[in-house]
């Protein structure tokens, strides 16, 4: 496992200068986010690749989750439109059309997988005909990451159509495809009262991504790793239990304002947990035994 940021917590300067910042405060990977302002369908991927390239920076995932910048002015009630669940083909096919420009991205840049969110429960849409629309965006979404050598991380998230572990398991197993998993924020696991420890086992060899935030009562705000109630080192040790060994991810798009100070927090708050946790596990399986050799959700290419 590796420490990641969220380029979203970053929004404040540009992507250049977001790549800069948490190479600075120390951490092995980035998160990319595909919108505005740090990206947008037709932008020049090579200023990005280079600043990578100089940065040292691994890409652990490029999030697709919102599409903000599809709209001339604020969408009237979220950025998650036009979404992949919505019931309106022509709006399912511009928010597809936008991933795909995304997952073009996320292969130039050498990302390990992109992340793909429901969008909300329309009103006049049954949730169960909303999951079927976007289980077919899905399957289509997954030729064409899959195609690239990516996989795609499925974020559930509180308010959503899909905001359970339930419901991603469910979709897993309809649009049954190899490159479909789960991009895993804890915070929002914890926020829909789903206990971590329970939830990361049985969605082991699925978890493409894991994203990382504090939360302090139940309430979906992200907050600077101890600064609320989530215990890291049980979710540490509950992924490295399942051999998990990808990027955890800290996403703190609460924090733009004082960014540096943030990231800089987060990685001292996180750094001696996920230490102790990868510590332990060297102890229980040396390299080249099997339960390291068998890790079911290392990411590969």
């Amino acid at each position: 496992m590796r420490l990641g940021y969220a380029s979203n917590g970053f929004t404040r300067v540009n992507l250049e200068r977001a790549i800069d910042g948490i190479a600075a405060c120390g951490y092995s990977s980035i998160e990319l986010l595909a919108d505005a302002p740090h990206w947008r369908p037709g932008d020049p991927t090579l200023p990005i690749v280079h600043a990578l390239r100089s940065s040292g920076l691994a890409v652990s995932n490029v999030n697709v989750n919102t599409a903000a910048c599809l709209w001339s002015s604020p969408p009237p009630e979220s950025v998650f439109e036009p979404s992949l669940s919505n019931a309106d083909p022509h709006v399912r096919g511009r928010r597809l059309d936008f991933t795909f420009a995304a997952i073009d991205l996320a292969a130039e840049v050498g990302a390990i997988a992109v992340s793909v969110t429901s969008g909300r429960v329309q009103n006049d849409v049954p949730p169960e005909l909303g999951l079927t629309y976007f289980a077919e965006s899905l399957h289509r979404i997954c030729e064409r990451a899959s195609a690239a050598g990516l996989r795609v991380g499925i974020e559930y998230e509180p308010a959503l159509l899909v905001e359970r572990a339930d419901e991603v398991l469910g979709l897993i197993a309809a649009v049954d495809h190899p490159a479909l998993g789960v991009n895993l924020d804890i915070g929002h696991a914890v926020c829909m009262g789903e206990d971590p420890t329970v939830i990361i086992p049985r969605l082991a060899g699925r978890i493409w991504n894991v994203h990382i935030e504090d939360i302090r009562g139940g309430k979906h705000y992200h907050r600077v790793p101890g600064d609320g109630d989530i215990d890291f080192d049980a979710v540490f040790a509950s992924l490295r239990d399942v051999g998990y060994r990808g990027d955890v991810t800290v996403e703190l798009y609460t924090c733009a304002a004082f960014a540096d100070v943030a990231a800089r927090r987060a990685i001292e708050h996180l750094s001696p947990k996920l230490a102790q946790a990868l510590d332990l596990s060297t102890a229980l399986w040396p390299p080249g035994d099997s339960a390291w050799g068998h890790a079911r959700s290392a990411p590969s290419r």
